[in-house]
């Protein structure tokens, strides 16, 4: 069976919902051969990374750059990953104060780095918490897992 790791830091009630509703998504239904891990960054290490087959980062646009807790994340499983994940295919999605690119940027120069690749446009949410989100956020974790399960990626 194939790993999805979902990792996100969850700063807020409404950064929750979408988190839930992201591994919401990915757990659908339809998609029964894939196991879907969810982490908070300071729990997740590299060798939640090594056994996943595909990952979802999710973080918040902190001064205009990723959250803490994920760069501290990929501090400490940058180097014991670079040489052994490259190609695994990731998504990424941001809940912006302003407008999340500094947040994408950021998050982008490290996935650079470890030569990861996106196999989903990335989600930008920003401004004041919608409702309508939190079905963004459930399709774009079905569609990551549904293609994990597909072999598409």
């Amino acid at each position: 069976m194939q790993t999805l790791l979902i990792v996100s830091n969850l700063p807020s009630p409404n950064t929750k919902k979408l988190v839930d509703a992201v591994v919401k998504g990915a757990k659908h239904q339809d998609v029964d051969s894939i196991n879907v891990r969810f982490l908070e960054p300071l729990e997740a290490c590299a060798d939640d990374v090594l056994d996943s087959q595909a990952v979802i980062i999710g973080t918040t646009e902190n001064f205009g750059y990723m959250s803490g807790q994920i760069k501290d994340f990929f501090e400490r499983i940058y180097y014991p990953c670079l040489e052994k994940t490259q190609g695994l295919p990731y998504a990424l999605f941001v809940k912006g104060g302003q407008d999340g690119t500094g947040a994408r940027n950021s998050v982008e120069k490290i996935i650079t780095g470890l030569r990861w690749r996106q196999v989903q446009e990335t989600l930008i949410m920003k401004g004041e918490f919608q409702q309508q989100w939190l079905n963004l956020c459930e399709e774009f974790g079905l569609y990551m897992s549904a293609g994990l399960e597909a072999n598409i990626f």
